[in-house]
């Protein structure tokens, strides 16, 4: 015969302690990919320690690179443990196709309403499946002691004077493949026949070809690279601590994304998610982002302190309208042969 324990025994009340215990802890937190240095730093004071202080709700990082928190969300699609996720451009747009991202609703996430037409990303022109948190832009970065002149033009990575001591981004970094393609815009030169751009890429001498954007300001902070393709965020806290970098958006343009807040579908904290990213839709939030990170705002109204205005992506006197926004939905069907080339025709000297 089976030993009952009678309804208000100790066992089953302490059993019941224990599993509101931990249904109250996962209640009062939420779980937030994100990225690490510099960024990480920012989205915590911007937009993390307020929200926690509005809500009481803690914040936990999942500290990873997009592509690392992409494996993750595909990893984990059966039982999601991240709530929101930060991805680049292009990276959200197969995190979408993949079905791992729940729609924002304007009733769920109000602040929605305050976000340029340029930073609502819908499916189909339907469902919101992405905002963005600011713009940043790929542009050229230099050390202002090598090179007294802001460069002009991105044909200035191919100057002899330079070899040796140049920076590009490699498919392995969520800017690879989209640099390739903005440099065969910007050179006239169709997505399906990419050859001329691998050429010239294989042809540049290169100190290293970045996986992250940190390696990158590794390399300008070491000195190995004076002149490089780098992201306006990037060079800007080089010079912040103290390191003679300038960056500059050349004649053709620099290539922009932004960082965009997801909520994860079937995420244990939809709800807290969804608050999560309205705060991040503040005014307060993105001019915070703007003054740290120099990311371009994404939010109406919200504008960055004098002291930054000229670090923005755009560069002086530029808005969201002068930055080359790809078209993520045609490059994502070649990354994989874009990537493919690269490493035969480019990475492999």
């Amino acid at each position: 015969m089976k030993t009952r324990l009678p309804l208000k025994s100790p066992a089953l009340m302490g059993l019941a302690a224990l599993l509101a215990a931990a249904a109250g802890a996962n209640a009062s937190e939420v779980r937030v990919a994100w990225y690490g240095g510099n960024w990480g730093d920012a989205f915590k004071t911007c937009i993390a320690d307020p929200y926690t202080k509005k809500t009481g709700v803690t914040v936990v990082p999942e500290i990873g690179t997009s592509n690392t928190t992409l494996a993750k969300l595909r990893q984990q699609q059966g039982k999601p443990v991240i709530d929101v996720a930060f991805l680049d451009g292009g990276i959200s747009e197969l995190a979408q196709a993949d079905g791992l991202l729940a729609p924002l609703t304007q009733a769920a996430i109000p602040n929605i309403a305050n976000l340029e037409p340029a930073a609502v990303y819908k499916a189909g022109g339907k469902d919101i499946f992405a905002v963005s948190a600011g713009f940043y832009s790929l542009g050229i970065a230099y050390n202002k002691k090598e090179i007294t002149q802001a460069p002009a033009s991105w044909d200035a990575l191919w100057d002899p004077a330079y070899a040796g001591a140049v920076v590009v981004p490699s498919p392995a970094n969520s800017a690879g493949v989209p640099f390739i393609a903005f440099l065969a815009n910007i050179w006239k030169v169709p997505l399906t026949g990419l050859s001329p751009v691998y050429k010239k890429l294989h042809d540049l001498d290169v100190a290293s070809y970045f996986d992250s954007s940190g390696a990158a300001s590794n390399a300008f902070q070491s000195g190995e690279a004076v002149i490089g393709a780098h992201f306006n965020v990037g060079a800007w806290g080089l010079a912040d601590k103290g390191l003679p970098i300038g960056f500059a958006v050349p004649k053709e343009g620099v290539w922009a994304t932004d960082a965009r807040l997801h909520l994860v579908k079937n995420s244990p904290q939809g709800g807290n998610g969804a608050q999560f990213i309205n705060q991040a839709l503040t005014p307060e939030s993105s001019q915070c982002l703007a003054d740290s990170l120099y990311l371009g705002p994404a939010v109406k109204g919200a504008k960055p302190s004098a002291a930054v205005a000229g670090k923005m992506p755009w560069g002086v006197g530029g808005s969201i309208a002068d930055l080359n926004l790809l078209d993520w939905t045609e490059i994502n069907k070649l990354r994989a042969s874009i990537t493919s080339d690269w490493n035969r025709e480019v990475a492999n000297k």
